[in-house]
This record gives structure tokens, C-alpha cells and sequence, in this order.
């Protein structure tokens, strides 16, 4: 004798708590990935327009300095003095000696408040400086 049923089981249907989990941490990743893209637009500098401009995102070991037009110097949303940012690019050049450098100068401020930079730049022995211009 044949006890067994030969009934098809039932599907088990879609489960929600692995769909649910996958969904959340893509959640957390594009937040934290727009987070750290928008550090470098969050400042109210205006950089200059130039028609030969490619788009480039910078890398995660570049060190994004803004210029303000008022002279003042920004990197990582702190207001940073000459010896300050002097001391802190020598502190980079001394780990990574290729170290990048974007100096993002505003539009409507002096050129030689972004001549000060590179010359800031220089002295700490930074060889790699770029220029960020809009398309």
C-alpha cells in the first residue's frame, strides 16, 4: 500500500523579507554615494565657464579646494587659513606624493586669491593641480 499523497505541493510564493532587505541597502548606498557627491557642489562657488570643459568627477583621494570670491579658502566645508592648508596638502604630500589638488575658483573673485592657492600648492610640494571650469 501507497500511503503517500501525489498531490502537487503549493508554491511558495515570493518572499518579502529578502526583497525588502535588497532594497534597503540600495537605499543606504545611493544616499551615502549622493552625500559624498555633493560635498563639492554644496558651496556657493561659481566656477567659470569654458567651452573646451570635459566632464570629470574626481576621484576619492582628490582634495577639492574652494576659493571663494571674497579670498576666503574652503576645503571639506571648513574655512581654512594659509599656514592651515599649507600644513595640511605637506601632511598629504608626505603619504601620497602624487597627490591631487582641484582648486575651484569662483567666477567673480580676484585672480589672486587663485594664484595665492597654487602658490600654497607649490610649497607643499603638490604637483598634480587641476582646474575645475563649468561646460
Amino acid at each position: 500500500m501507497n500511503f503517500r499523497s501525489r498531490t502537487a505541493s503549493p508554491h511558495p510564493g515570493i518572499q518579502l523579507a529578502p526583497l525588502v532587505d535588497v532594497l534597503l541597502l540600495l537605499l543606504i548606498f545611493f544616499l551615502m554615494t549622493w552625500n559624498a557627491a555633493r560635498n563639492e557642489n554644496e558651496l556657493d562657488v561659481k566656477v567659470p565657464k569654458a567651452s573646451a570643459a570635459k566632464e570629470k568627477t574626481a576621484p576619492i583621494g582628490d582634495v577639492i579646494v574652494n576659493v571663494k570670491s571674497n579670498g576666503n579658502v574652503v576645503v571639506n566645508r571648513r574655512t581654512l587659513s594659509e599656514p592651515d592648508l599649507t600644513t595640511m596638502l605637506q601632511g598629504l604630500v608626505k603619504l601620497n606624493p602624487d597627490q591631487a589638488v582641484v582648486i575651484r575658483g569662483d567666477e567673480a573673485g580676484a585672480y589672486k586669491n587663485v594664484v595665492n592657492v597654487l602658490n600654497i600648492c607649490s610649497q607643499a610640494g603638490v604637483t598634480n593641480v587641476a582646474f575645475a571650469t563649468a561646460k
